[in-house]
């Protein structure tokens, strides 16, 4: 037995569902919803997320960023708002927000602030990385392409809708 799975521990699949496409901050960003599939996003929390877009997107991403966003549900309160972009061509770079509870809003994420160098740090979990790795070959497969009006309209229509 690993010391990194708890014992009491118990996987089950989760649910990737492509939202919609969301141009804020002069960046195109795909939003999907990451959830236990008897337990959806509720429509208050959906809510602070499209709050998220129109409040903060212009601070976090910059003009022609292209990415995906995960507002992932985690257990009955607790939600992750990952916003990956592509930059400097082929890297993914990520701001993590979250909200627990009746936070009124969400809040930037740090686990160690000041962040401490060589720290082993959080990224993205099993479920999460379902749509990371969709996300990364969509991207692939755009930076293979011509990379014109075209190409960009397939990478924009490459979702991910199903189990993780």
């Amino acid at each position: 037995m690993s010391a990194a799975v708890d014992a009491a521990y118990r996987h089950y699949p989760k649910h990737a569902q492509y939202r919609e496409l969301v141009e804020a901050g002069g960046a195109a960003m795909k939003l999907y919803h990451l959830t236990a599939p008897d337990a959806p996003v509720p429509d208050d929390v959906a809510a602070l997320c499209a709050d998220w877009f129109r409040e903060q997107a212009g601070m976090t991403l910059a003009e022609g960023d292209c990415g995906f966003v995960i507002l992932h549900r985690c257990g009955a309160d607790f939600y992750f708002l990952l916003v990956s972009v592509w930059r400097g061509s082929n890297e993914l770079w990520e701001a993590v927000w979250y909200r627990h509870g009746d936070m009124p809003a969400f809040a930037a994420f740090d686990p160690a602030y000041p962040p401490a160098a060589g720290v082993v740090r959080p990224t993205f979990c099993v479920w999460e990385l379902g749509i990371v790795a969709h996300e990364s070959a969509a991207w692939g497969r755009y930076l293979a392409s011509p990379r014109d009006a075209a190409a960009r309209s397939r990478w924009l229509e490459d979702v991910l809708d199903g189990a993780v």
